[in-house]
């Protein structure tokens, strides 16, 4: 087990659910299970402290909306605002990718202002005070879809340990004019002693291709110059991949019968999982948060979960930027990038709530 920790792993899931289908991709799938499970805890919620547990149908639509549409606008104000000012059109264009969580918070607390405005009886402190239990854990499943994605990836570990990402080259290779049946990176268990910590790890990929009107010599000598045109040419295979330039492609075909097996032998980039970092992050903020409110519901000082959730989640959002690639070009520049800047104000926000409501103290049980 420790081993395994310690340890290099190729990931290469299909970010859609049904293999060979676009559609439904796994990040849709948790972020919309996320939303799901969340109004089943605001009902919880509701129906523990004496609230209409009907109103949370109409919170909900309140959550959705302001959350998608805060996170593609904080993401094109923040991030790319040229490239989408200058064509409007593709703000609109969300499954291309493109979303900002501090876009999603600022948007959220705006909805939820107006919320508890056209809501009797829930001030919105109160209302916030829940939410953030619930977008606690939508955020660990938000960035587990991400992880599935393959996308929102660290750093070079620059040691054994860390996470090869082989997705992009899996989808880059099959493109390759030749009649692929499968394709299959992976960890080889035979390489271990070409490991020297550096974080440039032993890959194999294995491609399986049918047999058609080629022959064996003829197959080689073309996939030995588009492989390696492929393994070295591309972004995205320098990024994750360490593919010597110079060097002869170390390939071996093999007749399978049916098919020709492929393998070929390259190196990859150990990257920091920040994907699970995250998840794992925002996953225990919700138990402690959930713990916090299941303790005294309707007794804790308005504000004290919100400012928890805003120190903790953008306190360690702060932290885990500092072993993630950098979203924009723009970033590589700057000693902070742009996710380490938003999260300074909310974090200081969180403090001052935090900091008035233990002023007030938990209120005294009702008799």
């Amino acid at each position: 087990m420790l081993e395994l920790i310690m340890n290099y792993i190729v990931w290469d899931p299909n970010p859609s659910v049904i293999h060979g289908w676009e559609r439904p991709p796994w990040y849709s799938l948790l972020f919309a299970a996320g939303f799901v499970i969340s109004q089943q805890f605001m009902v919880h919620f509701f129906k523990k402290e004496g609230q209409n547990p009907e109103l949370v149908d109409k919170l909900t639509i309140y959550m959705v909306v302001a959350t998608i549409v805060g996170a593609r606008l904080g993401h094109v104000l923040f991030y790319e605002p040229a490239k989408y000012l200058s064509n409007p059109i593709d703000i609109l264009k969300v499954w291309e990718g493109g979303l900002a969580s501090h876009g999603a918070a600022i948007a959220i607390l705006i909805a939820l202002w107006m919320y508890a405005k056209r809501t009797p009886g829930q001030s919105y402190l109160w209302v916030v005070d829940r939410i953030v239990i619930v977008t606690a854990m939508t955020g660990a499943l938000i960035r587990f879809g991400n992880l599935m994605n393959s996308e929102i990836g660290g750093k070079d570990t620059d040691s054994d340990y860390g996470i090869v990402y082989a997705w992009d080259t899996e989808e880059l290779l099959s493109t390759l004019k030749v009649p692929i049946e499968s394709i299959d990176p992976y960890k080889p268990d035979d390489r271990q002693n070409e490991l020297v910590g550096n974080g440039i790890v032993p890959l194999n990929i294995d491609l399986e291709i049918n047999k058609g009107t080629y022959s064996l010599e003829d197959l080689e000598s073309t996939l030995r110059r588009d492989i390696k045109y492929a393994l070295t040419q591309f972004n995205s295979s320098q990024d994750y991949l360490a593919e010597p330039v110079e060097s002869p492609l170390d390939m071996s075909i093999s007749d399978k019968g049916d098919h020709y097996l492929v393998t070929v032998r390259t190196f990859g980039r150990t990257k920091h999982p920040t994907q699970i970092y995250e998840s794992l992050s925002y996953f225990v903020i919700f138990l402690v948060l959930f713990g916090l409110w299941n303790k005294y519901k309707e007794r804790l000082p308005d504000g004290l979960l919100l400012g928890i959730f805003l120190i903790s989640v953008f306190g360690m959002r702060f932290v885990w930027e500092f072993f993630k690639e950098s979203q924009v070009d723009f970033e590589d520049s700057m000693a902070f990038n742009m996710g380490q800047l938003l999260s300074i104000p909310l974090v200081i926000a969180g403090a001052v709530l935090v900091a008035r409501a233990m002023k007030k103290g938990v209120k005294p049980i009702k008799n």
